[in-house]
């Protein structure tokens, strides 16, 4: 039986104040309510609901199980009406146009931000929303139209999608100073993976790339530390903590810190990044002119080198 649920915004704002502050008076006066109006909400709340949210005690309240469902999903969903206000913003401030892109760590750490910034110079009335994903969770989600343009360094076979040539970049293998792997030019994954490692985050892109290419090997990564960049990581690296595994793009990229750098003999290791889109003649027009922009600065990188 489908059971209709009567509350608005008001409501849960009330109930989040008052299971945040665990307390009614206290939860009221966040809300701007007088504590009878906020304790006639949460009332009306658990009626529609039809059960109990809160469990009244002598020096405040505390959460139901229902209490602590409501919750989260509350805070979710004002987290969502944020996000909703943030990407409407540039349009009542007289942008014309918003582009969706998803991009994995390797894109999103290194060559994206001068690029990005380079078009939004160039199009002060567009606007962009760029969210870090694995290439698999992109390729999937342009296929299936969820977004638009996408930055990836590799394919999912029987994603229809376009793979258009973006930048040509190598994993490396990076190692402190003095590290016996420091004096060779190169070496496998396979050799080192008894060694303990500096990672980036879990979940990062590159992160479940790494310890995914050691499952296939058999083995686990010794990971004595994670972090949220390749700077922190060349920095982590070269003060000794262990050796890393980065874009080598990430390690010219101006980085105060200079460890040394080891060449990995694994075809895996050529990252190139590449733009993914459905089909480039049903882009928008904004979106279009970002996968042109995107695609004329690797050319112009390339003609560079």
């Amino acid at each position: 039986m489908l059971i209709t649920m009567y509350y608005d915004l008001t409501d849960l704002r009330v109930f989040v104040a008052i299971a945040e502050c665990q307390n009614l008076t206290r939860g009221a006066e966040r809300a701007h309510l007088a504590p009878s109006s906020a304790s006639h909400r949460i009332r009306l709340l658990e009626e529609s609901i039809g059960t109990p949210l809160l469990l009244r005690q002598a020096r405040g309240v505390s959460l139901t199980r229902a209490g602590e469902a409501l919750l989260r999903h509350a805070r979710q969903v004002f987290a969502q009406l944020e996000q909703m206000h943030a990407d409407l913003a540039p349009f009542a401030a007289g942008v014309r146009g918003h582009v969706s892109l998803w991009a994995n760590t390797h894109a999103t750490h290194s060559f994206l931000p001068d690029d990005l910034a380079g078009f939004l110079r160039r199009q002060p009335q567009v606007s962009v929303t760029l969210e870090e994903r694995t290439s698999p969770e992109i390729v999937l989600a342009v296929a299936r139209g969820e977004v638009e343009v996408g930055v990836v360094a590799e394919r999912v076979e029987g994603a229809d999608v376009e793979l258009l040539p973006y930048r040509a970049d190598r994993l490396v293998l990076i190692a402190p100073p003095g590290h016996p792997l420091a004096g060779q030019r190169n070496t496998t994954f396979a050799e080192v993976l008894d060694q303990p490692f500096v990672m980036l985050h879990a979940g990062s892109a590159i992160h479940t790339f790494t310890m995914n290419a050691a499952a296939a090997l058999g083995r686990h990564l010794d990971v004595r530390i994670q972090v949220r960049s390749f700077e922190a990581v060349c920095r982590m690296v070269a003060a000794g903590v262990g050796l890393g595994m980065v874009p080598k793009s990430a390690v010219s990229a101006g980085t105060s810190a200079v460890p040394a750098v080891v060449e990995l003999d694994e075809a895996w290791a050529q990252r190139d990044l590449q733009v993914c889109v459905r089909k480039r003649e049903l882009l928008s027009g904004f979106a279009l002119a970002l996968v042109d922009s995107l695609l004329a600065s690797g050319a112009r990188a390339t003609m560079g080198a």
